[in-house]
């Protein structure tokens, strides 16, 4: 059935080098890509030596490709399918009909990400974002710190001169170290004075908490698994074990009171097995907005200390919570003061606006300032060969607000209008259910701080916010609380209360 042999004679020279390449892997490549099946179909049915090939009228029209088949691959007439391979002249590699990612399953969409999709995706002119944890102004528009802008135009003007775009060190300009320490620590802390902190540059909080992932799982054979309150943000679970360490929880949300349930995480922290990594929200807890109070801390940071179990600490909210830098940094502060070792995870999304732009920093306070140099040079053996360097724009931007008195001032106020804002916002809602008589108790919804509240909402009276009045949250109820204004307060007010009567308690 074919007209003639595999090598046209005379061939163009490349070509016939292509197909001499080609053809040891055609043969090998033959076996595994066949299906059994197609085999065993047709097992009595003639086979033709490899070397030969069809001659497309595509070919005759002057077109460089060719449909090339095998002996191995020839069935017969009556098989009616056969794995067909081509090959380009240009290419000269083989390629086979039957995908690489044949196997290959859609994985679940990320509920936080999925829930921005089906918001923007849907026309309702009433719609409301609360799933996404990011700054809203009374507008319900992003918000853009004058802080920020300013640097901004400070650094344009600078481009060229003092700012360019050349690679930043593996762990991240050195002034950015000294600074972004001496905000979250404190400049009289000992550690800091003494040089017992080390510090990198990483990629927002979630860089930061993979990089320590990584480092924890190399260095700290001790620390097998890290405990994790329940509930906790949706990615830290994915962040750790996907570093090998295994997870655990503590427990930390009490349903029935909507409040902390300190006695639970206590019981949980004084069984753990030493050298366990504790990982705590510094402030501001995500998802539920319930944090420590001072006294409660303080039990926490002896129970860690006593136990020898590791604080991991994550900072995404300092400033943002109550409005107050240094008073958001307690929980920190105490623990460095107790003179424990311990993690810091620190990001600049929420209380700079900077949620683009990556930019973190991981913190490790060690014993001393010898052990804290050796520390950071296993650190950068982590981040080299994972993303090399970090990017040097966030970076500068953090530099010039905390670098600069006056500029670094005027962010400070900027932090506390927002915070204010969220404030005000949790009094509206409560004070609109209370007022339309919602049933239930709805003082937990000020008691909660930081960006999001726990409304203690059930996954069904969710699912009929979002379906049935475009009010688009988690299914555990958590709502960011920037997402809600003046303009859409007593829309939600409404729906929350259409939904709770509809669904009962």
């Amino acid at each position: 059935p074919h007209s003639r042999p595999l090598v046209p004679r005379p061939p163009p020279a490349p070509a016939a080098m292509m197909r001499r390449a080609a053809e040891p892997l055609l043969r090998s490549a033959t076996a595994r890509c066949v299906p059994r099946a197609l085999a065993a179909a047709a097992p009595a049915a003639p086979r033709q030596a490899f070397g030969t090939c069809s001659a497309p009228a595509d070919e005759q029209a002057g077109r460089r490709s060719r449909t090339w088949s095998t002996g191995s691959l020839a069935l017969g007439a009556g098989a009616a399918a056969a794995t067909v391979w081509r090959a380009s002249e240009n290419m000269g590699v083989p390629q086979c009909q039957d995908s690489l990612f044949a196997s290959m399953v859609e994985a679940p969409a990320d509920p936080i990400l999925k829930t921005a999709t089906d918001y923007a995706a849907d026309p309702s002119p009433n719609k409301v974002n609360l799933g996404i944890g990011a700054y809203r102004t009374e507008e319900g528009k992003p918000y853009i710190l004058p802080a920020v802008r300013d640097a901004e135009v400070e650094m344009l003007k600078e481009l060229g001169g003092k700012q360019n775009k050349e690679y930043s060190s593996i762990d991240g300009p050195a002034e950015l170290k000294t600074l972004t320490q001496s905000l979250v620590f404190g400049a009289d802390s000992p550690a800091f004075k003494s040089g017992r902190i080390c510090s990198v540059q990483a990629l927002s909080g979630t860089g930061s908490l993979r990089v320590c992932g990584e480092f924890i799982k190399a260095h700290l054979p001790q620390a097998k698994t890290i405990y994790i309150s329940d509930p906790t943000w949706g990615n830290h679970f994915a962040i750790f074990e996907r570093a090998g360490i295994e997870t655990a929880t503590y427990p930390y949300f009490d349903s029935k009171t909507l409040g902390f349930d300190f006695a639970g995480m206590m019981k949980t922290l004084k069984s753990a097995p030493a050298g366990s990594v504790i990982l705590l929200h510094a402030c501001a807890h995500n998802p539920t907005g319930v944090d420590p109070s001072e006294d409660q801390w303080k039990q926490i940071a002896t129970v860690c200390k006593e136990r020898k179990l590791i604080p991991l600490m994550d900072s995404a909210y300092q400033g943002y919570a109550t409005g107050d830098l240094d008073t958001d940094a307690y929980a920190i502060r105490l623990f460095e003061s107790m003179g424990m070792e311990f993690f810091l995870c620190q990001s600049f999304a929420k209380n700079l606006g900077l949620y683009g732009e990556r930019i973190g920093m991981l913190h490790i306070v060690c014993s001393d300032a010898d052990k804290a140099k050796k520390v950071l040079s296993q650190l950068k053996l982590v981040i080299r060969p994972m993303y090399s360097n970090p990017p040097i724009h966030g970076a500068q931007l953090v530099i010039k607000i905390l670098g600069d008195a006056e500029r670094c001032n005027a962010w400070k106020q900027q932090l506390a209008e927002m915070a204010t804002r969220i404030h005000e916002v949790r009094a509206l809602l409560r004070g609109g259910l209370e007022k339309k008589g919602t049933p239930g108790k709805w003082d937990h919804i000020t008691s909660q701080i930081g960006m999001f509240s726990y409304t203690g909402l059930s996954e069904p009276m969710c699912e009929r916010l979002i379906k049935e009045h475009h009010i688009y949250l988690l299914k555990s109820g958590r709502i960011s609380m920037a997402g809600l204004n003046k303009g859409n307060m007593e829309y939600m007010v409404n729906a929350v209360d259409e939904v709770v009567r509809t669904c009962g308690r």
